[in-house]
């Protein structure tokens, strides 16, 4: 039986869809913290933890432009959750974005390889939509896609110009899978940056810690879940096994 302790504070300096992706992940990182969510509009954080926490210690977690202020109910509200059904429904709500968006990418390839069918032109077809309509929902918002994402993949982490600079190489890589360019040199750069993005979300889902997953931007608020490494593993494999059969 899991007992989580919601909370709601006042919070001020948020401005934007990047600001409220900083404050939610920031906080997520933190041991008591199992979800948080931020309203711009009513300027309000609300907290799902697994233990009391220190004012102090939230604002610490947070950059100084964003002040958290007095909880606004000070009466503690102890959910009690019965296995983890609950979560795993709201979890798959979640999660139903990205799942019709594959299913889309798969029919897509399909069609498109119906009459003539060849499994490497299907794979290719497949890799080239999913990084165009990918990239398409990270540059919504180009200045918050790389908060979200350098939250979890160590390259972006240590080189901040990196999550900027990846929705225009899944554009790229895109158009060159589409129209057939130089799919060798695409296909080995798909696996560089699939890898590093891997090992990330590896790392993320072990830690338990909930964050936004940025794959779909920030304008659809996808958790990080195990869906996120089976995604990445699908594009993995399919990269590999084109670099050791494509002609």
């Amino acid at each position: 039986m899991l007992k989580t302790i919601n909370r709601k504070y006042k919070i001020s300096g948020m401005t934007c869809r990047s600001c409220k992706a900083l404050v939610e992940n920031s906080l997520n990182l933190l041991d008591q913290v199992r979800n948080s969510n931020a309203d711009i509009r009513l300027g309000e954080l609300t907290l799902v933890l697994n233990k009391d926490i220190d004012l102090k210690l939230l604002q610490n977690s947070i950059p100084k432009k964003y002040i958290i202020k007095d909880e606004i109910s000070l009466s503690e509200k102890i959910s009690e959750i019965k296995g983890d059904s609950t979560y795993k429904k709201s979890k798959l709500e979640q999660l139903k974005p990205l799942f019709l968006i594959l299913f889309y990418i798969t029919g897509a390839s399909i069609l498109l390889n119906f009459k003539d069918w060849n499994w490497n032109d299907l794979m290719l077809d497949f890799m080239g939509l999913f990084f165009i309509i990918f990239s398409f929902f990270k540059m919504l918002d180009l200045k918050g896609f790389p908060v979200s994402f350098k939250m979890y993949d160590p390259l972006a982490k240590v080189i901040p110009i990196y999550g900027f600079l990846y929705p225009f190489i899944e554009t790229v890589l895109g158009v060159m899978f589409l129209m057939r360019i130089q799919i060798i040199v695409a296909l080995i750069v798909s696996l560089i940056i699939l890898i590093v993005t891997t090992v990330g979300v590896t790392k993320t889902l072990l830690s338990k810690k909930t964050i936004q997953c940025a794959c779909l931007g920030t304008h659809l608020k996808l958790p990080m879940t195990e869906a996120t490494l089976i995604e990445n593993i699908i594009m993995l494999s399919m990269s590999i096994f084109m670099i050791l059969n494509y002609n």
